[in-house]
């Protein structure tokens, strides 16, 4: 295995242990989670007061100390993590709901990312349907792309994260509380700059940003940003960010402003740039201030962020009012993590298992191939997105391998259905809910007598309405789609094969991306590369025909 300079153990672990050691240091302050790793990742409050609304938020890891820092009377009830930059998956999500809602309802609070849209919003969906009161509150406020129609939320959340925690700790209903915290939303502007990406933990760093240049509007998963700009200097740069946030913002007699660490910029430059901010063009505006602190990282991302949000009263009592927070350091006590059962609602009946061997060696397999193309799919994912492309499948690959023998092989509709359970709690992200859409749909399609493969091409259907993406999107599509079709039609998988291959091919010429990550680069970014997800397709499909 390839090592890099970081302080980590296996990495498949790393965001479990690293939870746990925030617990363990927590000193009493509580604080528990929910006992379901490592698909189910929760951070919650023992004190919640069932007779106030509920305030549940979270996401991908690797911004810490966002949000499970954030859980304490006054801000969060609760913190649901995934993996790193991925989204939690929809159990996950439910949990985190379920195990600390009472009569008062729920706020979920997530950032405009397609996985957290997809998981966070089928989680509420199950809860309306367990009879929970529920609202929801979407952040996107970063201004650094106003082309696209979908914005990003990046650190200006926790502004909404703290509102939404004065008015619920002040008995509000759940609809006050939910409409202060749109309020927020709506207003809040943020954006970000940086002088290097991250690294990403086993995999290592994208140097794309030459010396000399700084990139503007990058997003908080080491996406690339709008721009890259000469660097003259950090008043400059600061300069220039406020006179975009300036020029965004609703006029108002007074601002908050948040400044955010993004990782690695050191104290020293931080207290400069708050000095910069403060003393500039528009500082007299600014009446409060947040930081500047990490408090949304990007791993070790060496940059910031500057969000602005206009003062009302109301927001300026909900933000000067008191919390009981661990994302402040102060010096704890060593101990054991307090479990609590997961709500009785998550637990479903299993089918039992059944035996079929031919199934289980292409599952045996297709699971080699995965964990083999992890560090390759990986490195090209960094290119476009996040980076993490092999490791979330080899991530499925592994729990796959684990529970093989307890999946109902014998029936195909049964195996199709547990599949898409395993994904919706193994994968998390968009391509995980995406795939259990799929697989979930084919086994309604072969319990109503479809072919294994026109039960597959119907999942793909679904998951096309689903996801919003067609052949031509630049996604795992363009490979899955012709694949399946020959499938459907011939039963021939080396031709289905080849028609994946050819798919995945044609996506480094596409150099526009309709959804995901890959919409928020621009033409160069993605010119050449294929997307990760049709190639990983195209690597199973070659595999399996070997």
């Amino acid at each position: 295995m390839k090592m890099h300079r970081q302080f980590i153990n296996r990495k498949e672990h790393l965001i479990c242990d690293a939870l746990d050691g925030f617990l363990r240091s927590s000193g009493g302050a509580n604080l528990a989670r929910l006992d379901g790793y490592p698909s189910i990742k929760v951070i919650l409050r023992t004190d919640q007061d069932p007779a106030l609304v509920a305030i549940v938020a979270g996401g991908g890891s690797g911004h810490e100390p966002a949000h499970a820092g954030l859980v304490g009377a006054g801000i969060l009830t609760a913190a649901v993590c995934g993996e790193l930059f991925a989204s939690p998956s929809v159990d996950a999500v439910l949990a985190a709901i379920m195990a600390v809602t009472g009569n008062a309802g729920c706020l979920l609070i997530f950032k405009n990312y397609m996985g957290d849209r997809l998981n966070f919003g089928l989680a509420a969906e199950r809860a309306r349907a367990l009879g929970v009161k529920i609202e929801i509150v979407i952040v996107k406020d970063d201004i650094s792309l106003p082309a696209i129609s979908q914005a990003r939320g990046i650190a200006g959340v926790l502004f909404v994260e703290k509102i939404a925690g004065h008015f619920a700790a002040e008995g509000a209903s759940l609809r006050t509380v939910a409409k202060m915290a749109q309020k927020a939303a709506d207003e809040l502007v943020s954006i970000g700059v940086a002088l290097s990406s991250c690294t990403l933990p086993g995999i290592g760093r994208e140097d794309r940003i030459p010396v000399g240049k700084i990139e503007l509007g990058l997003g908080i998963h080491g996406e690339p940003g709008v721009e890259q700009i000469d660097y003259s200097g950090a008043r400059q740069t600061v300069d220039l960010m406020a006179k975009r946030l300036f020029g965004a913002v609703r006029p108002a007699r007074a601002y908050a402003l948040l400044i955010n660490n993004l990782g690695s910029t050191t104290p020293l430059e931080m207290n400069l740039l708050t000095h910069d901010v403060l003393t500039g063009k528009h500082g007299a505006k600014i009446k409060l201030v947040l930081g500047p602190a990490a408090l949304v990282t990007s791993l070790d991302m060496h940059g910031f962020s500057l969000s602005l949000l206009p003062l009302t009263g109301q927001f300026e009592n909900a933000l000067r009012s008191p919390s009981a927070v661990t994302a402040w350091p102060l010096v704890r006590t060593h101990l054991k993590p307090n479990l609590i059962r997961l709500p009785v609602a998550l637990k479903s009946k299993a089918l039992p298992a059944s035996k079929n061997q031919a199934l289980a060696d292409i599952v045996l397999r297709a699971c080699k191939i995965l964990l083999e193309a992890e560090a390759r799919l990986n490195a090209l994912d960094a290119k476009v997105g996040d980076g993490d492309t092999g490791s979330t499948l080899a991530l499925l690959a592994r729990h796959l391998k684990a529970v093989l023998p307890t999946l109902p092989l014998a029936r195909e509709a049964h195996f199709f259905a547990a599949v898409s359970s395993v994904i919706s709690r193994t994968m998390g992200g968009s391509s995980g809910v995406l795939l259990g859409i799929l697989f979930a749909a084919a086994g309604h399609a072969a319990a109503a007598g479809a072919t294994w493969q026109k039960a597959l091409l119907a999942g793909l259907e679904m998951m096309m309405t689903y996801g919003g993406a067609a052949p031509g999107d630049r996604t795992l599509i363009d490979a899955l789609a012709p694949a399946l079709l020959i499938l459907s039609k011939k039963g021939d998988l080396p031709s289905a094969a080849c028609a994946a291959r050819a798919g995945a091919d044609a996506t480094a010429k596409m150099t526009r991306a309709k959804v995901g990550r890959a919409s928020y680069l621009s033409a160069a970014n993605l010119q050449g590369i294929a997307d990760p997800g049709a190639e990983a397709v195209a690597l199973l499909l070659e595999g399996l025909i070997r």
